[in-house]
Formats: C-alpha cells, sequence, structure tokens
C-alpha cells in the first residue's frame, strides 16, 4: 500500500496519457464528430494535467525566485507574509534594493501585462510548497492569498510612483486570473473548517474531492514541483477519506448488531460524505453489490470485454450494457434511440476491425463526453442534468462507471470533465445546483469503492 506522503500515489489513475481524438460540437452531434482527423495532441493538451505552459525565466525573475527561497529557510511563515506583502502588495520601502530593483524591471517589461501573473504565482508558491509540506505551517497559506484581498496602498509622490502604480495594477489584474482562482482553491482545501451553510458557493466544497484537485488547484504555468505538492495534497485527501469512509462502515455495521448492551459502548461515527445515511448505503451497494441480481458492475464490463470480437458487434454488446441500466419508460421516450445512432455512426471504418485498446479508449472517451460535457469551449450537458432529473444522481454515476470499468484510461478524462461542470458553476450557492453535488459526492463514492486502497466491507441490507 503506498503511504500518504507518496506523490506518485493516485489511487485513481493508472495511466496519465490518453490516446484520443478530440471531441467537439454540441451534444447531439458528439459521437460523430470523435471520427474527426484532429491528432491526439489537441486532446491531450485539454485533457492532460501534465501540458502546461512553460516559459523562460529572465535573471531578474530568477532574482526574485532566490531571494524567496532564500528567506523562506530563515524566516518564519508569519515573518514570510509580511516580506511578501512588503515587495509585492505595498511595492515601497523593501529593506533590499536589488531586488526592489528586480521587481521594477519584471513589471515594466512589455511583456508584464501577460507574464506577470505567472511571475506572481511562482512565487506565491515558492511559499506554499514549503510550507504544505509541514503540518504546522499549512495554517499560514490562507493568510499569503488573503493579502490579494488587502487594500492597496497609494504609492508616494516620487520618482517611483509611476512604477508603484503599475504593480498595483498588476496585481490586481493578478487577481482576475486563472492563477489566483487556484490560488483560492487551494485555500479552500487546505482549510480545516468547512461550513455547511447551503448558502455557501459551489466552490467551497473543493476540499472534498480530490480527484478534482488536479485540473482545479494547477494552472497552465505550474512547475513540478506544484504538481508534485498538490498530487501530495490529494494522495493524503483521499487516503483520509477511504478511512473515514471504512470506519463510517464499519461503526454502521456494529450499530446494527443485534446486541444491544454493544451498541451503547459504540462512539458514534459521522457520514463522510454530503449524502444523506440511507443515499449512502444505497450508492455503495449500487457501485459495489450484484446490479442484476448475479453480477456487480465491474464484473460486467469484464463479460463485456471478454473474448474477440469485431468493434461493430462491441458498440452492439456496448448499447445493451449501457442501456440496461435505463429505466424503460426513459429510454423509451429518446435516450435508447438516440445513443443507438450515435453509437453506429461512431468510427464506422473500423466496424469490421478487432477491437482494441486504441478504438476502446477513444469510444469511452466519447460516451464520457456524450454523458456529461465536452470542454471548456463546448459546455453543454444537457444530457447529464436530464439523466439526473430523471434517473437520479446513483443511477447516472453508475453509466459513468460503467463507462470507466471499462477502460480505466480515461478516469483523467473523467476528472476533468466534472471539473470544468464544477468550475462552471463554481460561485453558485449550493443549495442552487444540489443536482452537480450529488453527483460529485456519488462520483467519489464510486471511484473509491472500485479503484480505492482501502478495501470496503459492506454490510448487508442496507438502503
Amino acid at each position: 500500500m503506498a503511504r500518504l506522503g507518496d506523490s506518485s500515489f493516485n489511487p485513481f489513475r493508472k495511466v496519465l496519457t490518453v490516446d484520443s481524438k478530440s471531441l467537439d460540437d454540441p451534444i447531439v452531434h458528439r459521437f460523430s464528430n470523435c471520427n474527426d482527423s484532429r491528432s491526439s495532441a489537441a486532446f491531450n493538451s485539454r485533457f492532460d494535467p501534465y501540458h502546461r505552459y512553460y516559459r523562460p525565466t529572465s535573471p531578474q525573475e530568477q532574482t526574485l525566485y532566490d531571494h524567496l527561497l532564500h528567506w523562506i529557510e530563515r524566516e518564519s511563515p508569519a515573518a514570510m507574509v509580511e516580506r511578501f506583502r512588503a515587495l509585492f502588495i505595498n511595492g515601497t520601502g523593501y529593506s533590499d534594493p536589488d531586488v526592489l530593483a528586480a521587481l521594477k524591471a519584471v513589471v515594466a517589461s512589455p511583456l508584464a501585462p501577460e507574464e506577470f501573473r505567472y511571475v506572481l504565482n511562482r512565487c506565491c508558491h515558492i511559499l506554499i510548497n514549503r510550507w504544505q509540506a509541514r503540518c504546522q505551517t499549512q495554517s499560514v497559506i490562507p493568510d499569503l492569498i488573503n493579502l490579494f484581498a488587502s487594500p492597496r496602498p497609494v504609492g508616494p509622490s516620487s520618482s517611483h510612483s509611476g512604477a508603484i502604480r503599475r504593480l498595483h495594477q498588476l496585481v490586481q489584474q493578478f487577481c482576475k486570473t486563472e492563477q489566483y482562482q487556484t490560488l483560492q482553491r487551494l485555500v479552500q482545501v487546505v482549510s480545516e473548517a468547512e461550513t455547511a451553510l447551503e448558502n455557501r458557493p459551489l466552490g467551497s466544497l473543493i476540499r472534498r474531492y480530490p480527484y478534482l484537485y488536479e485540473h482545479c488547484l494547477l494552472s497552465e504555468d505550474s512547475t513540478q514541483e506544484q504538481q508534485t505538492t498538490v498530487r501530495q495534497l490529494q494522495s493524503t485527501m483521499q487516503r483520509q477519506f477511504e478511512v473515514n469512509l471504512a470506519h463510517y462502515i464499519t461503526h454502521q455495521a456494529r450499530f446494527r448488531s443485534p446486541d444491544l448492551r454493544s451498541q451503547q459502548l459504540i462512539r458514534p461515527i459521522s457520514n463522510p460524505t454530503l449524502l444523506d445515511d440511507q443515499e449512502l448505503h444505497r450508492a455503495l451497494h449500487y457501485y459495489t453489490g450484484k446490479v442484476d441480481g448475479r453480477r456487480s458492475h465491474r464484473d460486467q464490463a469484464l463479460n463485456l470485454l471478454a473474448g474477440r470480437q469485431t468493434f461493430a458487434a462491441f458498440k452492439g454488446d456496448l448499447y445493451e450494457y449501457i442501456t440496461a441500466a435505463i429505466e424503460p419508460g426513459y429510454g423509451r421516450r429518446k435516450f435508447n434511440n438516440h445513443f443507438h445512432a450515435k453509437l453506429a455512426a461512431l468510427f464506422p471504418e473500423h466496424n469490421a476491425h478487432p477491437l482494441n485498446d486504441f478504438l476502446l479508449v477513444r469510444t469511452c472517451n466519447c460516451l464520457l463526453s456524450f454523458l456529461i460535457v465536452d470542454s471548456p469551449q463546448r459546455p453543454q450537458h444537457y444530457v447529464f442534468v436530464d439523466l439526473i432529473n430523471n434517473l437520479g444522481a446513483i443511477v447516472t454515476t453508475g453509466l459513468v462507471l460503467k463507462v470507466v470499468l471499462l477502460c480505466r484510461k480515461v478516469i483523467p478524462s473523467l476528472e476533468r470533465r466534472l471539473s470544468i461542470l464544477f468550475s462552471h458553476y463554481e460561485a453558485d450557492n449550493r443549495e442552487a445546483v444540489q443536482w452537480l453535488v450529488q453527483a460529485l459526492e456519488n462520483t467519489h463514492l464510486a471511484l473509491t469503492s472500485n479503484f480505492g486502497s482501502v478495501k470496503l466491507t459492506l454490510f448487508p441490507g442496507a438502503g
């Protein structure tokens, strides 16, 4: 079993690179357009969290980085926050004139309106990466990010006032960037307390979903060290959830014991999800139990993949495999015919070819595009919402689970698509997007119960 701090550990990610075509067009056209000829590089640039923007570092930028690296080893976190405030927020009266001159040069660059966000983001992460590695300093991270919400001081009337005003303008622009948004999400993750108020925005729940971290806590310019920090945080939070869930299941099994005397000695353990107890029990049994009275979802997936068959035959079996979970009335109204037509149009030039890994990955990615959402540029998700409204979040998540059980290589694609919806509704109140909260909670359960590192022993008769 992987250690808690093992940065390579991700219980859901077995393969990081997905060979697949770019997916485009609205929901009603998605499957047929998976046949386009664009290269897999276009897909990976949007769905691979390691496909990042890299830029050269100027000597002045390196001066700033080296300065912070020097002092973070010598000063307390509180002192470093004040140092950061004096240099980047105030921009005046800084103790080291050479560093201040380097900052002025960076700010004065004609590229600063576009590239200063990368510099400031890296400076933040130099401190965050060090503090995140130590439990006793993690609480300082919100103090650092909260500096950007502080009122900007007015620069003195001097020869430097123009540079100071430009610095303040660039900092204000930074607060509107993807980089700052990821920092705010990181604060939500490292903050210990989580308010249960339903009028809080959806974004305040990011801590609960480690499978979204690599897409929501990293930006295009994230360094390797930042990626490692997020993966370590993801590993720790996922492991904590698995342990809490296992303890809760064990507690429930003991509490159902007919021995009333033993029940009085059992300490209550809270439900680690936002689902109520009955929903949690139903979901876990649906994702791991025998859904057709004989076989689990995993068994059904293995059965579908067993034996050698043509791609056309596989698509026919895939139709039955997916629609078996659809309520008959809902399926007859529109879903089944639409799904059948799209499958028939999917890569018809390969119908006579044997099913292979490449076709399986591309097909499963097209399924996820159809069922959930395609891309930030095409964020339509009518099918997903309609499925949840008609079938419920448990069954809808079960459809997604069926796909990733066929091909776990597309789990990063699933994570990416859900992160698109999370970002889209991030500022909305939780109560207004309960359908999405339910989907995120159920996805966490489905992935944990099927791909997690802790064995979950469910008690009978739940739900």
